[in-house]
């Protein structure tokens, strides 16, 4: 590291602010649509359907893309230099970019973040020196925490990185490597109770009252896991017993890599009880890898905003930006810009499913489409007490169905209107 950059680095230090020039982000609806560095349509005190929209949104931001991203891929080396990171794995840069990061939390306004372990502390030659080093960072993060009120959504462990884990963590075929990561998930859940966050046996141990979360990832990395899709995952927790322990965490662009829309994992996991948090980002499916960008579109936003009211919030979960900025967005600024510009999409997806949910119509259309299920032969075969024989005696009095037009284009053209 050049002289001038350790000379940066330390006025950074000693003058504690990483981000000059910037301020608080401000809502100002009034905006121009140039003007990128404020919020105009997230308003985290305003009031939809009776809770704020903060507690709606319940927006985090995450550590490993936001803080240990450099813009690297498989083709190209890191394009992002910041300030106030020298790039080393020492305990006073991580320090360094642990400040950092709760500054640019306050300035953003967001009240959560989520990090994994080897993200936040570098890892030491034995695991008795990793978790010093993990214990010596959360001590700080603890501290930063009560100083900003900032709190932490979920931790997770970094199970995957470390050449140890070549052949996977707590599936992998040595049991040397498989304790190792055990040890590492123990350190984890205590980390987590120890920084509050919003893991089964030792869960009960220790006392900590957080919520397990599984994320389906169908090609991470790049071929056909067991845990898919939602429905994959729910399945595989109901047979082994697990279905009250675990609630899923939901990210749409694995969603759309296991080739559904955007929105039907998180109404699949809602629809049975089970949706606890999403890691909100976005994808290009054509490309077949997870590209974690910022969501910007305002559809899917509205769509999965109306799942959300629809289960009365997310609640201790929230919406994660497991979202890095392209490896061409290189200045600090666009940090800002990207999570702005993404929290601004899903307020206008609360908004947008708010007026929805308010007027009805589209729950009426639903309801008229359905409305056969609701008393006789229909209505027994939703409590299933409809034998085939009883379905065979009804059509033989009643003969043929009716042809009745599903009206796709009609449901697509009402959802615009609210867009």
């Amino acid at each position: 590291m050049s002289a001038a950059k350790k000379a940066k680095l330390a006025d950074r230090g000693a003058h504690n602010e990483f981000f000059p020039g910037i301020s608080k982000i401000q809502y100002k609806p009034d905006a121009a649509p140039t003007d990128v560095m404020c919020f105009r349509y997230y308003n985290p005190e305003e009031v939809v359907l009776g809770h704020s929209m903060k507690d709606w949104l319940r927006f985090s931001v995450c550590f490993w893309h936001t803080f240990r991203g450099v813009g690297s891929d498989p083709f190209g080396f890191g394009t992002i230099e910041r300030p106030w990171d020298d790039g080393s794995e020492t305990m006073e840069n991580a320090k360094q970019r642990m400040r950092a990061a709760f500054e640019f939390f306050t300035k953003l306004g967001v009240e959560y973040w989520t990090f994994h372990d080897r993200d936040i502390a570098p890892e030491g030659k034995t695991l008795a020196e990793t978790n010093r080093n993990l214990d010596e960072m959360t001590d700080l993060a603890k501290q930063l925490m009560d100083e900003t009120g900032v709190k932490l959504l979920w931790n997770t462990c970094n199970l995957f990185s470390n050449p140890r884990y070549m052949n996977g963590a707590l599936t992998n075929p040595d049991a040397h490597v498989v304790a190792y990561a055990a040890a590492q998930v123990k350190k984890g859940l205590e980390i987590g109770k120890k920084l509050g966050a919003e893991n089964f046996a030792y869960k009960e141990k220790i006392g900590f009252k957080g919520q397990f979360l599984i994320e389906p990832k169908p090609k991470e990395p790049t071929r056909h896991q067991y845990d898919y899709d939602a429905m994959t995952v729910i399945g595989f927790l109901k047979h082994f017993g697990l279905a009250d322990d675990f609630k899923l965490n939901i990210e749409p662009n694995h969603t759309t890599l296991a080739g559904h829309q955007y929105h039907h994992d998180i109404m699949m996991a809602s629809a049975f009880g089970m949706l606890g948090s999403v890691d909100s980002n976005t994808g290009s499916p054509d490309l077949g890898w997870d590209t974690d960008q910022f969501p910007m579109d305002i559809s899917y936003a509205t769509q999965a905003m109306k799942v959300i009211i629809d289960q009365n919030g997310l609640q201790p979960g929230g919406l994660n930006f497991d979202a890095k900025v392209r490896r061409e967005s290189t200045d600090v600024q666009d940090m800002f810009i990207a999570h702005i510009g993404a929290m601004d999409t899903f307020a206008r997806g609360l908004r947008n499913a708010a007026k929805i949910v308010e007027d009805g119509y589209m729950q009426k259309m639903l309801d008229d489409r359905y409305a056969t299920f609701t008393s006789g032969l229909g209505l027994k075969i939703v409590k299933g007490q409809a034998s085939l024989e009883e379905c065979e005696k009804f059509i033989s009095q009643a003969g043929n169905p009716k042809k009745t037009s599903g009206q796709q284009e009609k449901y697509e053209a009402v959802l615009n209107r609210y867009l």
